[in-house]
């Protein structure tokens, strides 16, 4: 029978690290275990015909090289930026920049020696009214491209 010690540093031991119903390895070593992302990287390069490790070459082929520092100047990304077409939306744009407006305001105020309090209220209340538009102009949390079925952010 073991002792005190030898029982409370068994438990302590048993605390410690991956709570055994999560223990993948069952108290062996990770030497034996599958490691998934080794297997898709060996994957990938069967089916490019490179098998085995890889290895780092200074080898280039010259059309991948031309078309990593060539780009096309009539490119246009229609996700990256579009106009508002819509009241609703130029509300939204309207509301951003009472926002930045404000704060470059505030900025002003802030090295004006002598400043009437009228001003720096107008600036708050400016800047008050953008941030309160933004949440009437807010768009449907469905329609936003950014989040999943469960509003989370992706």
């Amino acid at each position: 029978m073991p002792n005190r010690a030898e029982r409370r540093k068994a438990a302590k031991d048993q605390r410690r690290g991956v709570p055994q119903q999560y223990d993948q390895t069952r108290g062996r070593g990770r030497a034996h275990m599958v490691d998934e992302y080794a297997l898709q990287e060996k994957s990938r390069r069967i089916q490019e015909g490179t098998d085995g490790p890889w290895k780092p070459t200074a080898h280039f082929d010259s059309d991948e090289v031309a078309s990593t520092f060539e780009t096309d100047p009539n490119y246009r990304d229609p996700k990256a930026f579009k106009a508002p077409h819509s009241v609703h939306q130029w509300f939204r744009v309207v509301s951003w920049v009472l926002i930045v407006l404000a704060a470059v305001a505030f900025c002003v105020v802030m090295w004006l020696p002598q400043h009437p309090i009228w001003l720096i209220a107008t600036v708050a209340v400016v800047f008050i009214v953008g941030v309160l538009s933004l949440f009437f102009t807010a768009g449907d949390s469905k329609h936003n491209p950014n989040l999943d079925q469960n509003g989370t952010a992706i």
